[in-house]
């Protein structure tokens, strides 16, 4: 039977309930048990989909071509677990599946209510979402007090009263905040968080707190005498400079034991052995590069998370320190392409929206004249396609027709139809809705033998995650290919997949989101072989290895 961790936030937002729950999974996973994850989003949108880079950051897609919270990103990082559509609800999916049951009458005729039909919705989802794991962490978004969350947490009580105290773990993150006019640790905030969360039935068995530097002893005793845990279970989480610390940070104060001994379970120590292996690796370069990253969203780094996350794995697993500059698109469309001089790689990522486009081409442009290592994603494919029309192939006013309908040559334009991975025909029109419309989810590619993305992937046939409306034009594709565009990657149903420079040091552009397989441990091989480049570009020896 599946034993389940609810983790819950208090005093404020953003201070890691995601990374909190994805290490002490990966504890857990360490010391033999198998784990799912999941997160419930209160906000009212069915999923993440439509929502601003600027208010939510990235929009993580799992294997199964859901469009989901970010946090699932770190679950996949820390934990070798395959995240998918019943990994993510939020209160307007939930919502719409009880409204669509009580329309075809599943209710019987019952006045439909928050409490029941709400909370067993909500109920029914988590222990689909377990599936068979031994162990079920479950993240619930937002904050203790908030109006949006509270029939998740009623849901949570009532799990907790139904499975009983020895299946259920409540786990409560907190800030202990430092106040430096005082020189002072105050713990009333989390005093308050969980008199909060107490007022609802819920006692937390676990304390998490957040600070600035280890919370002294004495601390931890008197939050554990004001809010009735016990003072080992009261966890010290302190700032740390590389994430990728944290399990081993939590695992001294005994975080898992505490959760096992409640759980009844008796588990054999954790093995961290590949986790001190990153650790070691990222604190020990060999060298270093600078890598600018050419985005729409800069100002929000969590829009680009699982990508610059995927290029320091890049330079773990070539002991490389990876130093990312963040670039605005749109300031380079205003005043040039100066500020990428010194780089050693560029990446151009995905992206929708016509603002700073005209960038991102010209990011693309001084990559090529330059031989600059270039990794496109997505969007960042689509541009590299547009600039070679431009450039290279001489069609003057080459575009997208998401930035401009009546553009002459449409290079990038909306597919209508394509197949899935599971060899089912999808449609789309100019009308369709935005939400859950996009090509979505993991799908099959072929590279061609002896092109740069087959040696770097070192094979022929990959499967790589997808989220994009418009594709390359294949009425363009024989000209393009003349004018030296190499397109080295096609799906099943023809459609283009990745484009290279073949008279370029290295270039690689996938429609594709390699950055959403990546992980710490693992690594991706698109990202070390970009990583690889720009070590051998920042020493001066990457056109003689090209050319060799």
């Amino acid at each position: 039977m599946t034993s389940y961790v609810f983790i819950t936030g208090g005093v404020v937002s953003s201070l890691g309930k995601g990374i909190t729950s994805a290490c002490l999974g990966a504890i857990l996973e360490a010391r033999g048990l198998t784990i799912s994850m999941i997160k419930l989003d209160p906000y009212i949108n069915v999923d993440p989909g439509t929502m601003s880079p600027f208010q939510h950051g990235e929009v993580f897609v799992t294997e199964d071509g859901t469009e989901t919270d970010l946090d699932l990103g770190h679950y996949e990082r820390f934990v070798r677990t395959t995240t998918g559509r019943d990994s993510n609800f939020t209160t307007g999916r939930i919502y719409e599946n009880v409204i669509g049951k009580e329309r075809r009458g599943d209710y019987l005729g019952a006045t439909v209510q928050v409490i029941p039909h709400i909370t067993d919705e909500i109920k029914e989802s988590v222990k689909r979402g377990a599936g068979d794991a031994d162990i079920c962490l479950v993240e619930i978004g937002g904050t203790v007090g908030d109006i949006e969350s509270l029939p998740f947490l009623e849901a949570i009580r009532q799990m907790g009263i139904e499975l009983g105290h020895d299946r259920v773990v409540y786990v409560h993150l907190t800030l202990v905040p430092y106040i430096a006019t005082s020189a002072e640790i105050k713990t009333k905030p989390t005093q308050h968080s969980v008199k909060e969360l107490r007022s609802i039935g819920i006692q937390p068995d676990i304390l998490v707190c957040r600070s600035e530097k280890i919370l002294p002893a004495e601390h931890r005793r008197k939050i554990a005498l004001f809010t009735n845990v016990q003072e080992k279970a009261v966890i010290s989480a302190s700032d740390v400079d590389d994430l990728y610390k944290i399990p081993a940070m939590m695992q001294e104060q005994g975080l898992d034991q505490i959760v096992a001994e409640q759980l009844r379970l008796d588990l054999p120590p954790a093995d961290l052995g590949e986790w001190q292996a990153v650790v070691a690796a990222k604190q020990n370069p060999e060298g270093e590069v600078n890598i600018a990253m050419v985005g729409k969203y800069v100002d929000l780094r969590d829009a680009y998370i699982s990508l610059s996350e995927a290029l320091l794995h890049g330079g773990i697993h070539t002991r490389t320190r990876v130093n990312i500059h963040y670039f605005e698109s749109q300031d380079i469309e205003d005043n040039g392409t100066d500020c990428l001089r010194g780089m050693d790689g560029i990446v151009v990522p995905g992206g929708f929206g016509e603002r700073g486009i005209e960038g991102k081409i010209a990011a693309v442009r001084f990559a090529r004249e330059n031989k600059v290592p270039y990794l496109g994603i997505c969007l960042g494919m689509q541009v590299a396609v547009i600039e070679a029309a431009r450039n290279l192939a001489g069609l003057e006013g080459a575009q997208s027709t998401e930035f401009e309908r009546a553009t002459p040559h449409p290079v990038i334009a909306l597919i209508t139809e394509w197949q899935t991975a599971a060899g089912e025909r999808q449609q789309r029109h100019e009308d369709s809705d935005l939400g859950g419309t996009m090509r979505l989810g993991a799908q099959s590619i072929d590279l061609k033998e002896g092109s740069l993305a087959a040696t770097v992937y070192g094979k022929t046939t990959i499967v790589e995650r997808h989220r994009h409306r418009y594709e390359v034009n294949n009425n363009y594709r024989d000209e393009l290919e003349k004018a030296g565009l190499r397109f080295s990657g096609l799906s099943a149903d023809d459609l283009v997949e990745v484009v290279e420079l073949p008279d370029h040091p290295w270039f690689v552009a996938s429609q594709f989101h390699p950055e959403f397989k990546s992980n710490p441990r693992d690594g991706h091989p698109l990202f070390a072989g970009f990583i690889v480049a720009a070590r051998l570009h920042h020493s001066g020896e990457l056109p003689r290895v090209a050319e060799a």
